[in-house]
């Protein structure tokens, strides 16, 4: 019997959800699967190199180290269908090198400037004399290589790992530093001027005789276990480096190294360190009657 005039509308409760109401049957798949099955916008997963092992769950666990108060994030390179191609140059018309192996190169001279450097492996390089200026570098593994007394200027680097290396004499001046690890290196009479760490950078087991920082910010520094033979610390910030680990009695600068961090039996290695440096006499080796 049809509603006549006035009476009150009463509408038939539906609780199917109102996109489907008189339409077709729902669907819960993902949109890009309804109906016709349009085209997925979703990355395919990329398929493991051939011949290569799949990483365990630990091995891609391994992606970052903690060394005292920091933790520092490696290159990710060992994921599940990393692939890098193997490259005869790190030098490019189009200023980019990119998911790279760069392997056992011995060179007299390697010059880059304005170049980006991402997800890669340099391994075993040699150069006679190396001069990086404008550089970007982002989740890069340096493994074996001696760069000489490199100059590196005004450049980036975020998750870079150098292991087992040389960089004897080098001068890294006005790089910024993040999530970098220094492992195993030789940086002997190296010079570290205007770097500046704005994130967590470790120096693990690494050798530093006789290297110069100055006007560096290493508040989030870690040296773990490093040769500090005549390491000269120049005015910087340093309020918050970790220097736990290290043999501090003969370094230099000591009197720059306000708010460090360090264990209680290393004050004695910072007195003997300061001692040093201001060239005190003791009165038990003055002549008598001085």
């Amino acid at each position: 019997m049809g509603a006549e005039a006035g009476d009150p509308v009463v509408a038939k409760f539906d609780n199917r959800p109102t996109w489907d109401n008189n339409g077709p049957k729902f669907d819960n798949r993902p949109t890009w699967d309804n109906g016709n099955k349009k085209e997925s916008h979703c990355r395919a997963a990329r398929t493991p190199r051939a011949g290569r092992p799949v990483p365990t769950e630990t091995e891609l666990a391994m992606d970052s180290r903690t060394f005292g108060r920091v933790t520092v994030a490696l290159p990710n390179l060992d994921e599940t269908g990393a692939y890098l191609s193997n490259v005869s140059s790190l030098e490019t018309g189009r200023g980019i090198v990119q998911d790279f192996r760069y392997a056992d190169a011995d060179l007299r001279d390697l010059a880059l400037s304005d170049t980006r450097l991402i997800t890669g492996r340099i391994i075993g390089l040699r150069a006679s004399r190396v001069e990086f200026s404008a550089m970007r570098l982002d989740s890069v593994d340096f493994d074996g290589c001696d760069l000489g007394s490199a100059d590196w200027r005004d450049s980036k680097l975020s998750r870079v790992a150098f292991r087992n290396g040389k960089l004897m004499g080098a001068t890294l001046t006005g790089l910024t530093i993040d999530s970098v690890l220094f492992e195993n290196c030789r940086l002997d009479n190296a010079t570290l001027d205007n770097v500046r760490a704005t994130g967590p950078v470790a120096f693990s087991t690494c050798t530093l005789s006789e290297a110069v920082f100055t006007n560096c910010d290493l508040g989030r520094v870690v040296l773990d276990g490093c040769t500090l033979r005549l390491t000269e610390f120049g005015r910087g910030r340093y309020q918050g480096l970790d220097l736990r680990g290290n043999d501090l009695s003969a370094l230099r600068g000591a009197a720059h190294l306000a708010r460090v961090v360090i264990d209680r039996p290393q004050r004695t290695e910072l007195a003997e360190a300061l001692v040093a440096e201001l060239d005190v006499t003791y009165g038990d080796t003055l002549d008598d009657g001085r």
